[in-house]
């Protein structure tokens, strides 16, 4: 299905997360995947002991988790959307081996604004937690396709996918507030993003709604089991396996496809009920 094929994917923090179900389900079916993690590089300036020893830790976990469960040979890069420079240097070291990608998947969100299971109140979020949540979780997209673009690294007919949730739409069990947004941002860039790829090279742009879950480093920062729980019973097949998240991107990943612009739902219809 993907034999020949190239895809970036990224967020995967540990074997847990949602991209490297998406990433095995692309190497199973013959396609190869280069993965990108949050880790220290030349462009981060004055970095504090903790905010060294924490990216130092998550690339370590990233490139553990990548070597154990998708094999030695995969290639792994240091991304940190928050610096352009970051972005320009992973795509330079792309093109120095002319390696072009087929599409990418976009699994990367972060809010500050929720510690320990608990959300701050939209009224008390300020601007720098804003744009820096929607810096991360939505516009990274834009970011991170228009560099491939300006490396001429994007094959044309390629396919794009990013991981979002119910709450971009609806106000739900568990409170998101500030994220919210972002997710509504990152879906509305992937319906405009959608018409502008498509036109240009007839690269596909879809998004899809995932059910919570608690096996990502994610999910346990922001959910509690309850929440799962109730998710769980509110929908008519229960709560989705990660493995059906899997299934959908790689169908979405599929090359010579004509679904575009989509925003699906992996949630064992939870969004249905109202």
């Amino acid at each position: 299905m993907f034999k020949g094929k190239t895809y970036i994917i990224t967020g995967i923090a540990d074997k847990h997360s949602l991209a490297m179900y998406v990433a095995k389900e692309i190497i199973k079916n013959k396609g190869k995947v280069i993965c990108t993690g949050l880790g220290v590089s030349s462009f981060h300036k004055n970095l504090s002991e903790r905010a060294q020893a924490f990216l130092n830790q998550s690339y370590q976990h990233f490139e553990d988790s990548v070597e154990a469960e998708l094999g030695k040979d995969v290639e792994t890069h240091i991304l940190d959307v928050t610096l352009p420079e970051s972005i320009n240097d992973f795509c330079q070291k792309l093109k120095d081996k002319n390696q072009p990608v087929d599409g990418l998947l976009h699994a990367i969100a972060m809010d500050k604004t929720i510690r320990n299971k608990k959300v701050k109140p939209l009224l008390e979020v300020n601007f720098d937690e804003f744009c820096e949540t929607m810096q991360v979780s939505a516009f990274s997209l834009v970011s991170l396709i228009a560099n491939l673009k300006a490396f001429d690294l994007l094959n044309p007919g390629s396919s794009i996918c990013s991981l979002s949730y119910i709450v971009a739409q609806k106000v739900t069990f568990h409170p998101y507030r500030n994220i919210s947004i972002a997710k509504a941002a990152l879906e509305r860039i992937t319906i405009e993003l959608a018409d502008e790829l498509g036109r240009q090279n007839g690269t596909r742009v879809n998004c899809v709604r995932f059910s919570p879950y608690l096996g990502s480093k994610a999910g346990t920062a922001t959910l509690n089991s309850s929440d799962v729980e109730f998710a769980g019973q509110k929908s008519p097949l229960g709560n989705a396996h990660p493995q059906d998240l899997a299934y959908e991107v790689a169908h979405l990943l599929v090359p010579d496809m004509r679904i575009t612009g989509e925003i699906r739902h992996v949630d064992g219809g939870y969004n249905i009920m109202g």
